[in-house]
């Protein structure tokens, strides 16, 4: 019992540790591309000059680490922890998840094909979990299903995996304990063809789809509900999503991993793209088709590649309607704006969901619901707003609101019109209100220089933008992130839209 109530004290001085022997992995990586030119193929940051067909280029994570690496005797040797994390989806909401090498999801792993890779993988999570390897074709006491190919990894544990891999293309790791996925446990696992591809690309990104069902006022998912309200890319949900940066001119991959209980199609604004692999490896030619939305189903992955031959700050997005907002629940704004108002008797009740049964959601049971209520019998569904009921009182209670009047906020109250809370359906969205909660000063950084001012307020739930860029701006923008944050000048507000 004693060993049971200190794990987690131990697991987190483990961890820093295991942090500091990363640093020192880092410094394996200038060694590894100077091994691999010997070899004949080199993993190399994308070129302009001529280089797409004879190289490949090294993904890119936005808002996530890449998993450093060390050579012990021919092998490639990475480090993971299973963890407890803190992760701030957006500014102002920390979520309890648990990921890998302090992050939800973890760290990307790139590999070459060919390759003999062990993945040193420690415990700290307060129960235990084994590792699988998704889509891998490797021996089956290296699968990491628990009860069929191991024992599962006991709290405190370690479990060795090591294998060479054949196989090229987007993979992933992950738990393979059902609840531990759907609080976070995921990260991908690219492998780099022997052979480069065909069409090369300039930029390489990965993009991992999750989601969690979280109640108002609490930061620990519900990992057995069946309708989620804060929808991710790679840990972060609009505007907090780092946007996918490139030049004009540059052909782009971008491969979008999905894990989660629902399926996502993907839709990019202002381009045309071909799907060219999947969770299988790189399709033929003759599959390609062009598209501008694809279907990322549960457990898959999908390719995509484009010409950015279109400048502008383009959206990519999940298209489900519901996917493309946070705390798309009822009673949110409700709750975060007046103490007091009744929750229902389960997360689906009190979030206004409904879950199939006869009369609901009038019943009773449940908490408010915007006006589904009927008639003088509606006690808990009374009709009310996500918002102030007018601008006046808007204008009121707005600058007392707590956690909501924060710096870098445009409140957008003076455009609307006088009686548009006497507008049936509105307001829409809870957590974000539009212009109402912009908040681009708090999700400064180089990827978002130039903007539109009050874009943020716009952005929510799955979304980010592919940012296609002359190349003076990308330039400028690239500069920027190879300063250290407190040497960057960036005007952010008063700086005028690239485009026009």
């Amino acid at each position: 019992m004693s060993s049971r109530r200190n794990f987690l004290q131990t697991a987190m001085g483990l961890g820093v540790g295991v942090f500091s022997s990363a640093r020192a992995f880092a410094s394996a990586q200038s060694e590894h591309h100077h091994m691999h030119t010997n070899r004949g193929m080199q993993v190399v940051p994308g070129k302009r000059n001529g280089s797409r067909a004879t190289h490949p280029v090294l993904v890119e994570t936005p808002d996530l680490a890449e998993l450093p690496w060390r050579m012990e005797g021919g092998v490639k040797e990475f480090h993971l922890v299973a963890e407890p994390v803190k992760q701030e989806l957006v500014p102002g909401k920390v979520a309890n998840l648990w990921g890998f090498n302090g992050s939800a999801p973890g760290p990307t792993i790139q590999v070459n094909q060919g390759d003999r890779v062990r993945i040193v993988v420690d415990n700290h999570l307060p129960e235990p979990f084994s590792m699988h390897w998704h889509g891998f074709e490797i021996p089956h006491n290296m699968d990491g299903a628990p009860g069929t190919s191991q024992d599962p990894i006991k709290p405190g544990g370690r479990f060795i995996y090591e294998f060479t891999l054949h196989q090229e293309g987007t993979y992933f790791y992950h738990s393979h304990l059902a609840m531990q996925e759907m609080i976070g446990m995921l990260g991908a696992f690219i492998m780099h063809p022997k052979q480069p591809y065909a069409p090369g690309v300039d930029r390489d990104f990965v993009i991992l789809l999750q989601e969690y069902a979280i109640l108002p006022s609490n930061q620990t998912p519900n990992s057995m509900n069946m309708e989620f309200n804060w929808l991710t890319f790679n840990g972060k949900t609009g505007p907090a999503t780092t946007p996918l940066v490139v030049r004009l001119g540059d052909r782009v991959r971008i491969r979008m991993i999905n894990l989660g209980m629902d399926h996502h199609p993907i839709h990019l604004h202002g381009h045309t793209f071909v799907v060219t692999g999947s969770e299988g490896g790189r399709q033929p030619k003759t599959t390609w088709a062009p598209g501008n939305t694809v279907l990322v189903g549960v457990a898959q992955a999908r390719d995509v590649e484009f010409v950015a031959n279109n400048p502008g700050d383009w959206m990519l997005h999940c298209h489900l309607p519901h996917h493309m907002m946070n705390q798309m629940s009822s009673t949110v704004g409700p709750l975060t704006r007046r103490p007091g108002m009744p929750m229902g008797v389960s997360m689906e009740n009190g979030m206004g969901m409904l879950d199939g049964t006869p009369g609901v959601p009038l019943g009773d049971d449940y908490g408010p619901s915007l006006g589904r209520g009927i008639g003088v019998g509606s006690t808990n569904d009374q009709p009310t707003t996500n918002g102030p009921l007018s601008q006046p009182r808007a204008k009121e209670d707005i600058p007392s609101m707590q956690g909501e009047q924060m710096p870098g906020m445009q409140h957008g109250e003076e455009e609307l019109p006088e009686n548009a809370n006497q507008i049936p359906g509105f307001p829409q969205d809870a957590f974000m209100e539009g212009p109402m909660m912009a908040m681009d000063k708090m999700v400064e950084k180089p990827e978002n220089y130039g903007l539109r001012p009050g874009w943020s307020g716009f952005m929510q739930g799955m979304m980010t933008f592919v940012r296609v860029l002359t190349p003076d701006m990308y330039d400028k923008i690239m500069a920027m992130r190879a300063q250290k944050p407190a040497d960057r000048q960036m005007p952010m507000m008063e700086h005028p839209h690239h485009g026009g």
